[in-house]
């Protein structure tokens, strides 16, 4: 996880990787959670301002047994990013 201003410079980095499990976010109803169920762990996933708000609630109505190390970890991300402007949210695939 990463924060990176809009050139693409790290600004922060994470503690801890996503966890890619049936009882974290794989799985998630997409319906439910637009922005969790689109993260792929294959390819890098990027969060603007508008969607880094979305992901922020969705992480607050994610069930406690789904989360772990890596939803604190994203939360502190979008808090990071959240104190200017043009920062994005990077989650890097394999």
């Amino acid at each position: 996880m990463q924060v990176r201003s809009e050139t693409g410079h790290v600004l922060a980095r994470g503690g801890a990787r996503l966890d890619w499990a049936e009882d974290t976010v794989a799985g998630l109803d997409p319906a439910a959670f637009p922005m969790l169920a689109g993260i792929c762990p294959f390819e890098d996933t990027v969060f603007n301002s508008f969607q880094r708000q979305m992901l922020v609630a969705e992480l607050d109505r994610l069930p406690v047994e789904r989360q772990g190390p890596w939803a604190e970890a994203l939360r502190s991300m979008c808090r990071i990013a959240a104190g200017d402007s043009h920062r994005y949210v990077w989650l890097l695939g394999d």
